[in-house]
């Protein structure tokens, strides 16, 4: 892929995880050219369904989030990083969210996708909870299949404006949930 057709494809994809966070699954391809700054014609040169699209910026955003916990590793305090990345996952799923009614007219590719993004979501979790847990800041107790569950489950029982930041508190309230005092015993 030329240089130009990369950066176009990655203005596309930013454009549209951004328009489908916001407009949802009926967010237009047109409204996602226009916010990447290039022609419908090139959207539909590098994606020619809307589906091909959603799954792109599904995949891409789940890729990042895996390297983003790497990086919060190396860069912060473990509980610091957990909470950074958990932030970064309440977007992921508004991301998806916004495109889950297309995701579901391609269910069974959709189905193998998700289901290797998942196992890749949970292993980057997985190792930002070890890292805390082996540091004795949080329990050792939970996993990090329990812990998505949750934030999930938050983030779909919401769907008011703003829902976002709530579910981002509430986040943050279940961390200070597994955080430890010096001794190793859940704080009070």
């Amino acid at each position: 892929m030329r240089a130009d057709a990369r950066r176009n494809r990655e203005r596309l994809l930013e454009a549209a995880a951004t328009v489908f966070a916001e407009g949802g699954a009926t967010a237009s391809r047109e409204a996602v050219a226009r916010e990447a700054g290039v022609g419908i014609g090139t959207l539909y040169r590098h994606f020619p369904t809307r589906e091909a699209l959603y799954e792109a910026v599904y995949e891409r955003a789940v890729l990042q989030l895996v390297e983003f916990a790497d990086t919060l590793a190396q860069r912060d305090a473990p509980t610091t990083a957990l909470r950074e990345w958990l932030a970064a996952f309440v977007s992921l799923v508004a991301t998806k969210k916004g495109m889950a009614g297309a995701l579901a007219l391609t269910a069974d590719r959709t189905k193998a996708i998700s289901s290797h993004l998942t196992v890749r979501l949970t292993e980057a979790l997985a190792r930002l909870l070890d890292r805390a847990a082996t540091a004795g800041r949080i329990r050792s107790d939970v996993g990090a299949e329990e812990l998505l569950h949750a934030v999930v489950g938050m983030c779909l029982l919401q769907d008011q404006p703003g829902w976002q930041a709530s579910v981002r508190r509430l986040t943050d309230l279940l961390v200070d949930g597994l955080c430890v005092d010096g001794q190793g015993a859940p704080k009070a």
